[in-house]
Order: C-alpha cells, then sequence, then structure tokens
C-alpha cells in the first residue's frame, strides 16, 4: 500500500485545495450552492483521488484514479477560468492559481508514468512464462 501523504501531487494538491477555499470565501452568496461549492469540490476531488488510488492494490487500479484526478484537474482549471471571467476572482489569483494547477497537473503526470511502465514491464514479463511454458 502506498502513503498518499508521500506523493508531491498529493501535498501539491492538497495545498492548492486551501488556497481554493480562501479564494471563494469572498465569492457572491448566491453561488454558495453552485460555483462556490462546484470549484471547491473539484480541487478537492484532485486530493481525493490521489488519496484513494494510493490505497488500492493494484497498479492499475492506482493509474486510473491518477487519470480521475486529472480529469478532476481540468474541472476545477475550467470553473477556475469561469470564476475570473465572472469576476469572481482577481486577475493575479487567477494567474497564481492556474499556474499551481499546472504545476499539479505535470506533477499527476508522474506516478502515473511510474503505474504505466511497471503494468507494461509486469504484461511483457507475462507474455514471456506464457511462451517459455509453450
Amino acid at each position: 500500500m502506498r502513503d498518499f501523504k508521500r506523493f508531491e501531487v498529493w501535498q501539491l494538491s492538497h495545498q492548492l485545495t486551501l488556497k481554493i477555499y480562501t479564494s471563494t470565501k469572498n465569492f457572491p452568496k448566491e453561488e454558495i450552492f453552485g460555483l462556490t461549492s462546484q470549484i471547491r469540490r473539484s480541487f478537492a476531488s484532485i486530493g481525493y483521488n490521489i488519496s484513494e488510488g494510493s490505497g488500492r492494490n493494484s497498479d492499475k487500479e492506482f493509474a486510473n484514479f491518477i487519470n480521475i484526478a486529472l480529469g478532476s484537474s481540468n474541472e476545477a482549471e475550467n470553473q477556475l477560468i469561469l470564476a475570473k471571467d465572472l469576476d469572481y476572482i482577481e486577475e493575479n489569483d487567477y494567474q497564481n492559481l492556474l499556474s499551481e494547477l499546472t504545476t499539479l497537473k505535470k506533477e499527476a503526470c508522474n506516478p502515473l508514468e511510474q503505474a504505466q511502465r511497471k503494468l507494461k514491464s509486469n504484461y511483457k514479463s507475462k507474455l514471456r512464462i506464457a511462451k517459455a511454458k509453450s
């Protein structure tokens, strides 16, 4: 079992989620059940999926949850753009959050690529064993 707290991508996700909660405190009250709630859930979902995938037993499942986290990061980016376009966040804050989100996406590719390489290696090993038996 992997310790999700040791993954840099989870740490980045957690810090970014805390910043989003702070940034959305001043969103209009009528958005509390709309964009405020949705953007918070999207950013939090990134870390949730990394942690859940870390608890799975197979590299295939882990890779799948990292993929889901990447999907959540795209959803979060879309909502961040909407918040900026609605003037709910300042341009400078938007740029900083977007930069951190882009870094997070790049970091998420590291454990994903490692899991995929491991899966590919295991598959090739199984093929060699199967060929040797025939």
